[in-house]
């Protein structure tokens, strides 16, 4: 860890999963954290714990004005509240160059206009990872989503390198779309690995049997994504055209609650969409097999 007392301080409002795991890295390569701000004192103290430095705190306060930088790490719903609060504790004078980030992924950093308005600087940055709380994430080649003004954005950056992201420069409104992504590759491919564990344990395999056995094919799947592209990825019946096993797996599917099968609809009609030109002569029997299988 690097010893320089001129590396910037950092304030971490909300220090939960993000805002700890942030901290934490920060604090390794030698940034300085001041301020952990949360809702009680035994959440503050345990996220000091976690990063290793810091001075737990509840509720705002001008102590976090000593700070560089001030990351905002609530959760998306409050960042609006949070940033309204931190507007109220000081005058322009003193929020003046003030650099504020926060880490959504979703939102714009206008969701801080309540500071800029009084003369700070405002922008977000997002790693794209995944937070469990139960470890920290290596962040190293991550991409990490950040925008906002020319000062925070670059401050965004700094951060970005430090924790060994990537950074790519978003515009404010393509921030949904950027997150929504995040969403569909990790999010909703969980609910469908644990949608076809428990399909398999239906079908007599212990639990732990069915996470094993479909763990290899679904990263075999990634890793041939990588190397080699979506088409070539691409397997299974409806891949093949192979409408009569489809009909199976519907047949099956009448036994579980019926998101099984919708999603099953969904994702069949989107494969088409995105691996096959639209669908092209498969669309149509596809179209009829769902029909036929209600």
């Amino acid at each position: 860890m690097r010893s320089n007392s001129r590396l910037p301080l950092v304030a971490i409002v909300g220090a939960g999963r993000v805002g700890s795991t942030l901290g934490r890295i920060l604090h390794q390569t030698g940034w300085r954290v001041g301020p952990i701000v949360t809702r009680s004192m035994q959440t503050a103290r345990a996220a000091r714990r976690s990063i290793g430095s810091g001075q737990p705190q509840v509720g705002m306060s001008e102590a976090v004005l000593a700070a560089d930088l001030i990351l905002i790490a609530t959760p998306d719903r409050a960042i609006a509240q949070t940033a309204e609060a931190l507007a109220r504790i000081a005058s322009s004078e003193a929020w003046r160059g003030k650099i504020v980030l926060h880490t959504s992924g979703a939102l714009g950093s206008d969701v801080l206009k309540p500071l800029a308005l009084r003369g700070a600087e405002i922008g977000s940055v997002h790693p794209l990872q995944t937070f469990s709380g139960h470890t920290v994430p290596s962040l190293a080649g991550c991409t990490c989503g950040i925008e906002g003004s020319p000062v925070a954005l670059r401050m965004a950056r700094r951060i970005s390198h430090e924790l060994g992201c990537v950074p790519v420069v978003l515009p404010s409104r393509r921030k949904a779309a950027y997150h929504v992504a995040a969403a569909l590759a990790a999010g909703h491919v969980l609910a469908v690995m644990e949608a076809a564990v428990r399909i398999l344990v239906k079908a007599g395999f212990p639990r732990q049997r069915a996470i094993r056995a479909l763990l290899p094919l679904t990263r075999q799947t990634l890793a041939n994504y990588e190397r080699f592209g979506p088409r070539a990825a691409w397997t299974g019946p409806l891949s093949r055209g192979d409408f009569s096993v489809i009909e199976r797996h519907l047949e099956a599917l009448r036994h579980f609650p019926r998101e099984y099968r919708e999603a099953y609809d969904a994702l069949s009609k989107l494969g088409l969409s995105v691996l096959a030109n639209g669908g092209g002569s498969k669309k149509r029997p596809l179209e009829q097999t769902l029909a036929r299988i209600k």
